[in-house]
């Protein structure tokens, strides 16, 4: 497994390295926000660690252009904790945000945990590839192709995890906190906006009138659900 740490503090760089490289990581650092595209594209990388306070060139817009290209976990790392930034780097298709300080042993679980789950979406072969046609829309798994209306949409790892979740399991109700808990799989860690975030894009691109969705629905007080 390689990982693209993409940071300009080397001190902070080099506790990553170490600790993920322990972990059988294959590890490559950029400090320059620009040339940690162009590794990121060319590279082949599982998951990139990137920075959100870079010179030059802020971690929005660095990973606003690599998801444009590749579609790979994209994990922040910042000392920012505000919600409008939290919120941003998710509509940018960030899969999540760690927090400075962190504990590095917590650093490796949520590489791992994000691979994994990349891994197991990308399909293992064992009847998880069996295509969704629902008209208007059609996700194929193997390939992890999404349509509405027979036009490509492009969605972040965890939003067609979420989008394929809730289709699958049409007509059932899920809190926030469960959503969370299948999707990112942390029991009760983390910051259940994430949630509503991915909600609000996958409405953008895949309803009719996302302000009055037909498909991913609001049960007020209880959830979400796909009908």
């Amino acid at each position: 497994m390689k990982i693209l740490i993409i940071e300009d503090d080397k001190a902070m760089a080099d506790i990553e390295r170490d600790f993920l490289e322990i972990n059988g990581f294959e590890v490559v650092h950029e400090s320059d926000g620009v040339k940690g595209i162009e590794q990121a594209v060319k590279g082949k990388f599982n998951l990139i660690l990137l920075d959100l306070m870079l010179p030059g060139r802020d971690g929005f817009e660095i990973c606003r252009q690599i998801r444009t290209k590749i579609d790979i976990p994209i994990l922040m790392v910042t000392a920012r904790i505000d919600d409008s930034s939290k919120v941003r780097g998710l509509g940018l298709g960030a899969d999540d945000y760690i927090t400075k300080p962190f504990s590095p042993t917590e650093l490796v679980a949520r590489v791992k945990s994000h691979i994994a789950r990349y891994e197991r979406l990308k399909g293992d072969g064992k009847g998880s590839d069996a295509e969704i046609d629902l008209g208007y829309l059609k996700i194929t798994p193997e390939t992890r192709r999404v349509l509405v209306n027979d036009t490509e949409i492009i969605l972040t790892n965890k939003e067609y995890e979420l989008l394929y979740f809730l289709v699958f399991n049409a007509e059932r109700i899920f809190s926030k906190e469960t959503l969370y808990n299948r999707i990112w799989g942390e029991d009760m860690c983390g910051d259940l906006k994430t949630v509503i975030v991915h909600i609000r894009r996958l409405r953008e691109k895949i309803e009719r009138d996302p302000v009055n969705p037909e498909h991913i629905q609001t049960v007020w007080g209880v959830g979400y659900r796909w009908v």
